[in-house]
């Protein structure tokens, strides 16, 4: 007889569990082997905040992409058998960029796994429009290869948090994009009333000094899309 898989992974709901699972969701990969889990990105950060919103021992290394000499990409990697079956049975698979369809999570905790998936795969930017003086606008937008998925954000987003996004192809993935008024109330569940939350610094203070912004010269106008959801 074999060793016994151990459980690196202890399986139990939070909000940082919750936000992990975003992260997963986004950056993550699952090996075929049905064991073997990695994350990577440029953002050590990031990297970091996985490991401790699961609470492994993993180690983080460094790697280069494609035919880079430099390793720019921080990749955290570890076994857990229990742990690769629970994600199965919440919808995640290895080859899920393009398979996933929906991931279960409970309802108190969606916004937790949502700034994962924000902090993982979304995007954020501010603009002036310079058809009005002193107007300032900004868009919050989450993206995805797979269109069920991305039509299951939005559905779920609608239904809890009463926002209304619109979708368009870019290259390669669909992005599901919020405008002004939605990006706030999107803000507010992400991050408002949390319990030492773990984010990405750089895209939680993005979005903060947008909206300090607007609070001094952002127009209403700005509020409501002005395109179809």
């Amino acid at each position: 007889m074999g060793a016994r898989p151990q459980r690196k992974v202890r399986i139990q709901w939070s909000g940082n569990f919750a936000y992990a699972l975003g992260l997963i969701t986004s950056d993550g990969s699952l090996n075929k082997d049905g064991r073997h889990l990695w994350f990577s990105s440029k953002d050590l950060e990031l990297v970091k905040n996985l490991k401790n919103s699961l609470k492994i021992e993993a180690k983080i290394g460094r790697y280069a992409r494609g035919g880079e000499k430099i390793k720019r990409y921080y990749r955290l990697s570890f076994g857990d058998i229990y742990f690769y079956r629970f994600l199965n049975k919440l919808g995640l698979f290895s080859n899920k960029s393009k398979t996933i369809k929906k991931v279960i999570i409970p309802k108190h905790l969606f916004s937790d796994f949502l700034r994962g998936l924000f902090d993982g795969d979304g995007t954020f930017y501010s603009y002036w429009d310079r058809r009005w003086p002193n107007s300032f606008g900004f868009k919050l937008s989450f993206a995805s290869a797979s269109p069920p998925f991305i039509e299951w954000i939005k559905k779920e987003l609608t239904k809890l948090y009463g926002v209304k996004g619109y979708m368009h192809k870019g290259d390669g993935v669909f992005n599901l994009e919020y405008v002004k008024g939605d990006t706030k109330k999107l803000f507010e569940k992400m991050y408002r009333g949390k319990k030492d939350p773990l984010f990405l610094r750089r895209k939680y203070f993005k979005l903060k000094d947008a909206l300090d912004i607007d609070k001094k010269v952002g127009l209403p106008y700005l509020q409501k899309s002005q395109m179809p959801g």
